[in-house]
């Protein structure tokens, strides 16, 4: 099997208006989104230590904990873990029992 070559690659993304790239990769995207929250992260713990008003200081560690589970979320995402980000389709999950009969 050949490569394509630069002429189709165009052509390709003129007709779909889309790169052929890591660009319409999700897992790119959001890698690049969880560094940037890192760096957000540290910085507001930074801020932590550069202020000495108590609700500034609690303002600031409490965004650095929200944001850890924004990363969190998209660790989760990335690896599948949560049945939220699985592609599995509705047929093929285990129904769920029903404990109580009578009711309909």
């Amino acid at each position: 099997m050949s490569k394509p070559s630069k002429e189709h690659l165009c052509l390709k993304e003129c007709a779909t208006g889309m790169k052929p790239s890591s660009e319409n990769n999700p897992i790119h995207h959001t890698q690049k989104i969880k560094a940037q929250m890192r760096q957000f992260i540290d910085h507001r713990r930074e801020d932590v230590g550069k202020v000495t008003e108590p609700k500034a200081q609690a303002l600031f560690e409490t965004s650095a904990e929200v944001l850890n589970g924004l990363v969190k979320a998209f660790d989760d995402y990335e690896k599948k873990n949560e049945a939220a980000w699985r592609t599995e389709p509705m047929a093929s999950r285990p129904k769920e029992s029903t404990t109580n009969a009578s009711r309909q």
